[in-house]
């Protein structure tokens, strides 16, 4: 599996699993489940997670940005005026040209407003940032925004925090098949199975937050998923056997004594 190598927009991740930094119990039980994950880049809300003020707990007290590679984030967002004004603040911030955006469209199901997306990957794209796009599992659109410079495609499972997995097999499989850039499956992720099925469709890598962090042992939940996604990669590459709709013997029927 030497060259099987996960790239987005440039940089090589040894981890197909990202990780989020939200809605852990504090920063010490973040940094000890992104350990466990193995994970080398993680999300970060710059509109909720402290990264520059001194006064309260860091994040990067506790995850280097020089060892782990940090994604900010659109977290919270309902349209493009928001999202542009928060990733132009995190380059100013830290520099970050890696982001990824997404645009809610309501407040109940946190769908993806998907016209103010691929409004705001455009922009985003020709201000010289490298855009990973949270967005709906529609084939089309997500072509759309491939077509528009998007560096990652990142379609939901299921809606954000529900836990429900993928509902959508067909549609995140075309998405796989038509898309030249990572896809990796960004929200509804609920249990590791989920993760290994995500892997196994042909998806680039899984990001998983509340999974994690709302299970009731976190850390090992990171483990469990790290493992979760190694399998189901492994399983894709692997290739499956064919489905049949009648029984077939395990044992050789010729020959028999």
């Amino acid at each position: 599996m030497k060259n099987d190598v996960f790239k987005i927009a440039g940089k090589i991740l040894k981890s197909r699993l990202i990780v989020g930094t939200g809605k852990y119990k504090n920063f010490s039980e973040t940094a000890k489940a992104v350990q466990a994950s193995g994970a080398d880049m993680v999300t970060v809300a710059v509109r909720r997670v402290n990264v520059l003020d001194k006064k309260k707990p860091l994040l990067t007290d506790y995850l280097n940005p020089k060892k782990i590679i940090y994604l900010p984030n659109t977290a919270g967002c309902f349209n493009s005026k928001e999202a542009l004004r928060t990733l132009r603040l995190a380059r100013e911030m830290g520099g970050w040209k890696l982001v990824k955006l997404e645009v809610l469209g309501d407040k109940k199901t946190l769908y993806p407003d998907m016209i103010e997306t691929i409004k705001s990957t455009k922009i985003l794209v020709k201000e010289g940032f490298k855009v990973m796009v949270y967005c709906s599992d529609d084939p089309i659109l997500a072509k759309q925004l491939e077509d528009n410079g998007a560096s990652a495609i990142m379609p939901l499972a299921s809606p954000i925090g529900t836990g429900l997995g993928i509902q959508n097999k067909i549609n995140i499989s075309l998405i796989i098949k038509q898309s030249k850039v990572p896809v990796i499956v960004d929200a509804g992720i609920g249990t590791a199975s989920d993760a290994t099925i995500a892997m196994e469709l042909g998806c680039d890598g899984v990001l998983i937050n509340s999974a994690i962090a709302n299970a009731k042992k976190p850390i090992l939940m990171a483990r469990a998923f790290k493992d979760a996604v190694i399998s189901g990669r492994n399983s894709y590459k692997a290739g499956r056997m064919n489905k049949n709709y009648l029984a077939i013997p395990s044992s050789p029927s010729k020959g028999l004594i």
